[in-house]
């Protein structure tokens, strides 16, 4: 699927004929693959690696473009299981032109970030700006469904939501991987200022964009080994709240065995006192009692003397 953008007053509006000077493929076709081969000189290597979820970022100098893979994260469903997954993006910056390649449909030039563009140059450095904060918003929620998770786990035994931790943990590590690949195109794009031919605003953006980058992993690396502590001790936290539920379970057993024995003692087929005695029921019954409750009372003196 084809969008055409074109850059009007300093905004990205809508291009209905025109070309414009931004063009999105979501998911291209093969007779777009063709166009973008063959009439606009794009690598077929590269441009199907803008397409590959598990394409590494890197930054290519082409005759007639630049082309930039970039890792975004992935809009987020319920049925992905609060497994966040990151996606390929790849951009193709010409003098006058952005050519942008994606695998799914997202809202690319939302935010007031884009609310004053004078070139592709701009959107595109722009874009890449806009990623890292879609990093940061879903560092965010991670951080949210974590704590959830947390006040779940201290209320219950079940496995799933340990297994929800496990995977959120799983995401961040997607995560520092994506972003610390996007840290080295970046540098790259600052060492290649004037070879790419940034003016001395793109200049400054790009700075602004490294900075943000840095901070993201750092905020991303700061949740992970979090909730990695976490896990380790909400797994001792459930293993001792077994071992209590055991305790007190055995205990309940324990003191449910006392009044049987003495209860199975005058059951046997034998001659016993008492046999005759009109209240032999109840004295009996009194003795399972008496003996539960000597047993209590030794419990509660072992557990204070300790």
């Amino acid at each position: 699927m084809k969008k055409l953008f074109k850059i009007i007053s300093g905004r990205i509006e809508p291009s209905d004929g025109d070309p414009g000077e931004i063009q999105v493929y979501v998911n291209p076709d093969d007779a777009e693959k063709k166009y973008l081969v063959n009439d606009l000189l794009l690598d077929e290597h590269t441009l199907n690696s803008a397409l590959d979820p598990d394409e590494l970022s890197r930054i290519e100098f082409e005759p007639e473009h630049l082309a930039v893979i970039f890792k975004k994260p992935k809009n987020y469903s319920s049925e992905d299981e609060y497994l966040f997954k990151v996606n390929s993006i790849g951009f193709f910056l010409f003098r006058e032109r952005l050519v942008i390649v994606l695998p799914d449909d997202i809202s690319l030039f939302d935010g007031k970030v884009f609310n004053a563009v004078q070139s592709p140059h701009d959107v595109f450095l722009k874009a890449l700006y806009r990623i890292i904060f879609h990093y940061l918003e879903h560092l965010k929620a991670i951080n949210m469904i974590s704590e959830s998770l947390e006040q779940k786990i201290n209320r219950s035994l079940e496995n799933r939501y340990l297994i929800n931790l496990f995977t959120l943990e799983k995401s961040l590590v997607y995560y520092l991987n994506a972003i610390n690949a996007n840290s080295y195109v970046i540098e790259r794009l600052k060492s290649n200022i004037e070879k790419i031919g940034f003016n001395t605003e793109c200049a400054e953006l790009v700075e602004d964009i490294l900075i943000e980058n840095n901070q993201c992993y750092k905020q991303a690396e700061i949740y992970s080994n979090i909730l990695a502590g976490l896990m380790d001790a909400r797994v001792s936290i459930v293993s001792n709240n077994l071992n209590v539920l055991m305790k007190t379970l055995n205990i309940i057993t324990i003191a449910i065995m006392v009044p049987t024995f003495v209860v199975s003692a005058f059951s046997m087929n034998v001659k016993i006192p008492l046999t005759d005695h009109p209240l032999a029921f109840w004295i009996i019954l009194s003795l399972a009692i008496l003996s539960m409750a000597v047993f209590f009372m030794l419990w509660k003196f072992r557990n204070r003397k300790q």
